[in-house]
């Protein structure tokens, strides 16, 4: 256990000390701690987005429901989210850098005006927070697996390096140490996924090990069991990024829209063989061939525990591997955070509360906000339960919402109301609360995903129909 703890507890004094580096480049403006004063180049875009991409879902979400359900389906998280930074790449990143924005909403405010910047603005925390504490619930487990500590006490930890890590450096702080952690993750989950499969006997031992587990013998297949789900993981992870303030903020921080294009587009390079590798992990574990499954108490912590194993793999590898999820996690709840702290200080602090505030207020009130996001994540991360690739979709689901109102507000303007706008992000999200709660009591089950994509078309119809029958043009 010692040499576990003392390379996960070395990687994260690195980060720190980078984070604590970066802090006199984040401290001169807002703009430099918001989103690194425009200055990301290509490469680095595209890396920081894919950092985004590859938290706590693509590590502890995608291996918990591969090793709950036994297939490769939970990859399509990746494949997803991959294929939406391509159609991103090509649809809306480069009209977000050029309007030089800050946050989604303000976008949308450009195109529909500032109420609808409002309304869209308070629907995009509740999703962030929502993801927010997802990636705290991520990071716990792994924490409260490697020192062997309660599930409360692994929160509390974990939130405290996070708010550590996000407060000191900023966006210039999650861009440089987001090439860190995307190397350190391929390196020690690419490790582990190469020892896993030899020692496994490759992919037919690995085939005939998951039948004896009640797998089905064509587990490779993402669309074998349940495939009303499969299409909601690729809807919600390509509408989701979309309008994701985590994953775009990146863009808006490139030096040129052209840069924000090509950076969106490369990021697809690098999360879709993440996910594969992490799925088959889940799935090595659910063999227990090196573990007894049956010792899980809390699903959260089968990758950690899988990969603490010493029948498994060397300590010392597990331990870069251990580092490699830290990595991924920190990854994306650096700019999940970021994202409630920009969401809240651009459209409503700033656009609503305290319009003549001056940058040095701006800078000082998002520090700030940084402590209190994750003092408010903390109960809700130690109280709700359910499985974190299942909770993170309702986050997924809200920006669908707005992923489809952007694409009808550039592309099919004409036909898109301001009255519709509002209907569909107020009215959908409404509706994807009543699916979750009607899931969970049993009395119908209509997927989240479907449940806002369908909302948002109609609502935004409806809107449209509305104001042509009043004669309002927007």
């Amino acid at each position: 256990m010692i040499v576990y703890i003392a390379i996960v507890t070395a990687y994260f004094l690195f980060v720190m000390l980078v984070s604590v580096f970066t802090k006199k480049l984040a401290t001169r403006t807002s703009a430099d701690f918001l989103i690194a004063g425009r200055n990301l180049g290509v490469i680095t875009c595209a890396v920081v987005v894919a950092a985004e991409w590859l938290g706590g879902m693509s590590t502890i979400g995608v291996s918990e429901k591969a090793f709950k359900i036994g297939t490769l389906q939970p990859m399509l998280y990746n494949l997803a989210t991959a294929t939406g930074m391509v159609i991103i790449g090509f649809t809306v990143a480069y009209h977000y850098r050029k309007y030089g924005v800050y946050t989604v909403s303000e976008m949308l405010e450009h195109l529909f005006g500032r109420d609808v910047r409002t309304i869209s603005a308070i629907a995009f925390l509740i999703a962030y927070i929502t993801l927010s504490y997802v990636q705290l619930q991520t990071f716990a487990g792994v924490v409260s697996r490697l020192f062997d500590i309660n599930w409360f006490w692994g929160v509390i930890i974990a939130s405290v390096i996070i708010t550590f890590y996000t407060y000191m450096g900023g966006m210039h702080a999650i861009a440089i140490t987001g090439v860190i952690h995307v190397v350190t993750m391929f390196l020690g989950l690419g490790l582990a996924f190469v020892i896993g499969m030899h020692r496994i006997g490759g992919f037919h031992g690995l085939q005939q090990a998951l039948i004896a587990t009640g797998s089905p013998s064509n587990f490779y297949n993402p669309f074998s069991t349940n495939i009303s789900y499969a299409f909601s993981l690729l809807l919600g992870g390509i509408l989701g990024g979309m309008a994701g303030q985590a994953s775009i903020q990146p863009v808006f921080a490139a030096k040129t829209p052209s840069v924000a294009k090509k950076a969106a587009v490369l990021s697809s390079l690098i999360i879709a063989p993440f996910g594969v590798m992490v799925a088959f992990l889940g799935l090595i574990a659910r063999t227990g061939r090196f573990f007894d499954p049956s010792t899980i108490e809390n699903t959260k912590q089968v990758l950690p525990k899988l990969l603490m194993s010493t029948n498994f793999i060397h300590p010392v590898i597990g331990g870069i591997a251990i580092a490699g999820i830290m990595a991924a996690i920190l990854s994306t709840v650096g700019p999940v955070n970021f994202a409630v702290v920009t969401i809240t200080i651009r459209d409503i602090y700033h656009n609503l509360l305290k319009r003549d505030a001056d940058d040095a207020t701006l800078l000082k009130s998002s520090r700030q906000l940084v402590i209190w996001i994750n003092l408010i994540t903390i109960p809700l991360a130690i109280i709700i339960k359910g499985a974190i690739l299942d909770s993170a979709y309702v986050s997924y689901a809200i920006r669908a919402i707005g992923a489809i109102v952007i694409l009808a507000g550039i592309y099919l303007r004409p036909w898109t109301s301001k009255l519709g706008v509002k209907m569909a992000f107020i009215g959908g999200t409404i509706v994807i609360f009543i699916c979750v709660i009607a899931n969970r009591l049993g009395w119908f089950h209509i997927d989240k995903t479907y449940g806002s994509v369908a909302s948002a078309i109609f609502f935004l119809f409806l809107g449209y129909i509305i104001d042509s029958i009043r004669g309002v043009k927007d």
